[in-house]
């Protein structure tokens, strides 16, 4: 099985790789647009899976708290950047001005949850929930992925 650690830390190095892509390409390309969409899908999900399954527990300590509700308003903000960014043109210069500070936020965000929130977690969900936790994420995140098109289209209905 998977632990939540693990599934969580999987992801952001997929998330990464996906950033360097995007970063390193130019234009609206089919290769940009090809892992912008990967990306996209991907946070979306993951997003919204680690709200429900691990920041939900966290928020059970009183010191949880603060750190989730930080972490979702990040998730809150690179979520408005990432809509911003889907009305935008591709080639021009300023997706691109756009996308890095998004990509900067998100790396500070993820670095954040890696070195700090995980250390804290850990006190609310051990080993030997590690693995539940990990599945429920999982689980989630696979549901989530069927409704990213559905949030968007609700998103830009709002």
């Amino acid at each position: 099985m998977t632990s939540i650690y693990d599934a969580i830390a999987a992801d952001h190095d997929k998330h990464r790789k996906l950033l360097d892509t995007i970063a390193e390409t130019s234009g609206d390309t089919p290769e940009r647009r090809e892992a912008w969409a990967a990306f996209y899908t991907d946070i979306k999900s993951h997003s919204a899976a680690e709200e429900e399954t691990f920041y939900s527990k966290l928020m059970s300590e009183t010191w949880g708290q603060d750190a989730a509700r930080h972490s979702v308003h990040e998730h809150a903000e690179i979520d408005e950047i990432l809509e911003e960014l889907n009305g935008m043109d591709m080639a021009s210069p300023g997706w691109l001005t756009r996308f890095k500070t998004m990509k900067h936020d998100y790396e500070h965000h993820m670095e954040e949850e890696e070195d700090e929130v995980f250390a804290r977690a850990r006190k609310v969900i051990g080993k030997e929930q590690n693995d539940s936790f990990g599945k429920a994420f999982l689980d989630r995140k696979k549901t989530e992925m069927g409704l990213v098109e559905e949030k968007k289209e609700d998103h830009l209905a709002d």
